[in-house]
């Protein structure tokens, strides 16, 4: 490896040594060689650092941190220590296919963007289904807020955009830090915020190259934000959000999280908030009904039903994937097809989305 590799990878990790194991053998696969892989471990973790030792591969690099500060801080204290001019991140508990950074890089050097976000779709595998998600490319002129949040069907939306799938340049990464103490919509947050500056684009890659698994037996810390929080933190962004943006979020997403409070005075306040201060559309009314009037299951299986998601068998006593409560915009119906790697060089469809969520 060069003294200054071409891509640092940063994944941070806690007590998980058997995902992020699986999470580095996927980033020290890469077709791109030149890499460093920074592995932050958020707090003491002797599991993690025994595991990681068994590797015995130069490029690997562990951070251990003395106290625990959550995934965002973590994801900053990698970028801190990341020596190449572009960052990739990768969460513990996902895998990267082969070409990942060989198709970004070379988006990278294709797209007149001055400091490129280079994305690109995954594969969602969960008990329930496995898919291709985002279902939708941006189309020309659309605002990336409404891209990653308005709904167009009732059960699914088409944008998304997720951490493992992001690669920037460090000095973005470093100029504009995630969001410590946000427990949801982690990637959102730091998307518009980095869009917000002039220099800054979207470029997505038309192909899957993540494996986004949900199918793991255990909690998600990212589900059991409390609803009010995520409430302080999208007023906090509103300014960065179209009014259409605005209303879909505070009607699916926020509402996906209170609805288990059964409260007719939240159900009246988001309602409320959604107007005031949003532009809500027939299908976000629709969407907000069914979160509040529908049971979670019910919903999750009609919602399989009508998008024709193919099934897959889920682990014992899971009958509830890892993220079906997220009423994310960007839930695809999309299912996915075999993947294989690119080997022609070929590059690889793109979008740029300009950056006018102010409109």
């Amino acid at each position: 490896m060069s003294s200054t590799p071409e891509v640092s990878v940063v994944i941070p990790t806690f007590a998980r040594p058997d995902l992020v194991t699986r999470a580095v053998r996927s980033a020290l696969a890469q077709t791109v060689t030149d890499i460093e892989v920074v592995v932050v471990v958020d707090g003491p973790d002797e599991g993690t650092r025994n595991a990681l030792a068994e590797f015995g591969d130069p490029r690997l690099r562990l951070v251990e941190l003395a106290h625990k500060g959550g995934a965002p801080n973590a994801r900053n204290m990698g970028v801190l220590e990341a020596r190449a001019p572009w960052t990739a991140l990768l969460d513990d508990d996902d895998e990267w296919l082969p070409e990942k950074l060989a198709v970004q890089l070379e988006v990278a050097r294709r797209t007149p963007v001055r400091t490129p976000i280079v994305a690109s779709r995954l594969i969602n595998k969960t008990p329930r289904a496995e898919f291709v998600m985002p279902r939708r490319l941006p189309a020309d002129g659309e605002p990336v807020c409404e891209y990653l949040t308005v709904r167009r069907g009732l059960f699914h939306g088409d944008g998304f955009i997720q951490t493992s799938t992001i690669m920037a340049p460090t000095e973005l990464l470093r100029r504009v830090p995630f969001t410590v103490g946000l427990r949801r919509q982690q990637e959102l947050d730091w998307t518009l915020r980095a869009l917000d500056h002039d220099d800054v684009d979207l470029v997505i890659a038309a192909e899957p190259l993540v494996l986004w698994h949900q199918d793991e037996d255990r909690p998600r810390i990212s589900l059991n934000s409390p609803w009010e929080a995520q409430l302080e933190w999208l007023r906090g962004i509103r300014p960065l959000l179209t009014p259409k943006a605005y209303a879909a979020i505070v009607m699916s997403i926020i509402s996906s999280m209170a609805a288990p409070t059964r409260s007719f005075p939240v159900f009246r306040m988001l309602l409320g908030e959604a107007r005031r201060h949003g532009r809500p559309s027939a299908i976000d009314y629709l969407t907000f009904l069914q979160i509040w009037m529908i049971p979670p299951q019910l919903r999750h299986t009609l919602r399989d039903r009508i998008l024709g998601r193919r099934r897959t068998a889920a682990p014992a006593g899971n009958t509830e994937p890892a993220g079906a409560g997220q009423a994310l915009a960007g839930e695809s119906g999309t299912p996915a097809a075999p993947i294989t790697p690119d080997t022609t060089g070929s590059p690889a469809p793109t979008t740029n989305v300009r950056n006018d969520v102010h409109a």
